[in-house]
């Protein structure tokens, strides 16, 4: 399994360190040390992005550590379901930088929101200017977070 819980590589240096990664998983399956071959690991990344298993990279950062300390779930049940009415709403929920996560649901509530502040009277000014003013909501509905349990899993293959 691999799994990358700190990452201390450079934009330049990004494909070696997913060799390193992938030769360590293919050691793990092969259980004898074989690795990957000069071949595979000289191609492998540009592969996988060109066939987007690998669609980007990014880098997790602590909400806490820079100040994020509230986090809520928000609800959205829409007014009309065609398609440029979602195209509106998608649009600017794509725009509000302290959704950190947005999620279109089958069913009611139609979109589930992921949303960190400073703290709750933070909350309750983005809820108030941005949320609330979202086009085409029929009804917003919001829960406080209490623990993140699993935050982000990395996808193991």
């Amino acid at each position: 399994m691999i799994e990358i819980v700190e990452s201390n590589y450079t934009a330049d240096g990004h494909e070696e360190f997913i060799t390193e990664l992938l030769d360590e998983y293919a050691t793990d399956i092969t259980g004898g040390g074989a690795g990957l071959s000069a071949h595979v690991k000289a191609n492998v990344v540009k592969e996988l992005e060109k066939s987007k298993a690998i669609v980007g990279y990014r880098t997790e950062i602590s909400p806490e550590k820079v100040g994020l300390n509230f986090s809520a779930l928000v609800f959205i049940t829409i007014k009309e379901g065609d398609k440029v009415s979602l195209s509106k709403l998608e649009q600017a929920v794509d725009a509000i930088p302290q959704i950190t996560n947005a999620q279109r649901l089958f069913g009611t509530p139609d979109y589930l929101l992921h949303v960190v502040t400073k703290d709750l009277a933070a909350f309750q000014q983005l809820y108030d200017d941005k949320l609330s003013a979202l086009p085409g909501v029929q009804r917003l509905t919001s829960t406080i977070v209490m623990k993140d349990i699993v935050r982000a899993r990395n996808l193991h293959f």
